[in-house]
């Protein structure tokens, strides 16, 4: 992206302490560095620079565009005040159109154009749907701009759309692998080699369909244990934003596994890696078979730290602890999500679809097929008895 259209960053001036900022060309002094009226006086001179930066329609380019984009995407796309994973696929969506077209009129980026940079993106390995989840993204940041007023919807957005996705099987795109369902040996080999905060969630998880970021931030609080089927409403969950409401049903056999790991404080998470942590260290020293130094037993815990452990799981470390069992239990990898398919599956060949899509929590029935696997068994019982 040019140099002149970044926004300008909040610096420190170190001989005298202040906050400053330079704005074409010019360092202006907020006061002193991190106080609110730093910040304050900062917010007001870009937000002036950036309304008396604005550019005519007809001279935005494809930098200034993608630019102003992601800034809004930094706001727009957040959840817990923390920005989403969506802002890292928008960065990498605009990367290849910036390297070919960075310099070009926003108007005049038209069907062609976005094709070229599709193009760009199977020359780079990227796999077919990812490729299509990214024009999609182009195709909103153009819509975005039309919406205000940046550009004139009849040269942009209405345009693009007239690029449709990429078909499989019909394009040189590298088919990605299809998320299947973890057969069931898979997942009990593993058990010998994780803590018991991890086992409980591989089992809770399996028991109840759920995903994988709303196992992990289940608290006390979140449980409904006063009715004879558990209910679990996550504090976040992926279609909040489309406010789809979302419950969890805990049977009997997960109501087992969780018992063991409820407490009294209705904030605390369920599933800890402070007290697995703990639960580890404390195994370790009763298997210990020379006696403790005295400065071992002197040693304190650091508070903090990059390195120590916190107070919930998170999706990534959760799924290393499952990798790093599978690799010692030598089975195929596998990872949480597919504890998910593997519910879908049994749960559509058991109950129907629409219980399946009921308890998964899918807005559509095209979901939930996504998820289960076809259960070929049952379709050839049905050939032998039918034909």
């Amino acid at each position: 992206m040019p140099k002149s259209a970044r926004r300008p960053s909040y610096l420190l001036h170190r001989p005298s302490g202040q906050a400053r900022v330079r704005i074409d060309g010019v360092d202006r002094y907020l006061g002193k560095y991190g106080s609110p009226e730093s910040h304050a006086r900062y917010d007001a001179l870009v937000d002036d620079w950036l309304r008396r930066k604005a550019l005519d329609r007809a001279t935005l380019t494809i930098d200034e565009l993608a630019l102003r984009f992601l800034d809004h995407a930094l706001t727009y796309y957040v959840k817990d005040g923390v920005p989403t994973s969506e802002v890292a696929c928008i960065r990498s969506a605009f990367r290849p159109m910036i390297k070919l077209y960075g310099n070009t009129l926003a108007a005049a980026f038209g069907p062609l154009r976005l094709k070229e940079v599709r193009a760009e993106m199977i020359r780079l390995g990227w796999k077919r749907k990812a490729i299509n989840g990214h024009v999609k993204r182009i195709k909103r940041a153009f819509r975005w701009a039309v919406e205000n007023e940046l550009l004139f919807a009849s040269k942009a957005y209405k345009a693009l759309e007239a690029v449709r996705g990429l078909a499989r099987g019909r394009t040189a795109a590298i088919e990605g692998k299809r998320v299947k369902s973890v057969p069931a040996a898979f997942v009990d080999a593993i058990k010998p080699h994780v803590c018991r905060h991890v086992w409980a969630m591989v089992q809770v998880q399996r028991l109840t369909g759920a995903r994988p970021g709303e196992i992990v931030a289940m608290r006390v609080g979140n449980l409904n244990t006063h009715v004879r089927i558990w209910e679990y409403v996550p504090p976040t969950h992926k279609n909040e934003h489309l406010e789809h409401d979302r419950l969890i049903l805990i049977g009997p056999k997960a109501q087992a596994v969780l018992r063991d790991f409820l407490e009294t404080n209705l904030e605390a998470f369920v599933f800890s890696p402070i007290e697995a942590d703990a639960e580890r260290q404390a195994a370790r020293r009763a298997a210990r078979k020379s006696p403790m130094t005295p400065s071992q037993a002197a040693r304190r815990p650091q508070v903090g730290g990059r390195r120590r452990p916190k107070d919930h799981y998170t999706v990534a470390s959760y799924r290393r602890a499952i990798a790093r069992a599978c690799v010692v239990a030598k089975v195929p990898v596998w990872h949480p999500h597919q504890l998910r398919h593997t519910a879908a599956t049994e749960l559509r060949r058991e109950y129907g679809v629409e219980i399946a899509r009921t308890i998964l929590g899918h807005a559509s029935l095209d979901a939930t097929e996504i998820y289960a696997e076809a259960d070929l068994q049952l379709a050839r019982q049905v050939a032998l008895e039918f034909g």
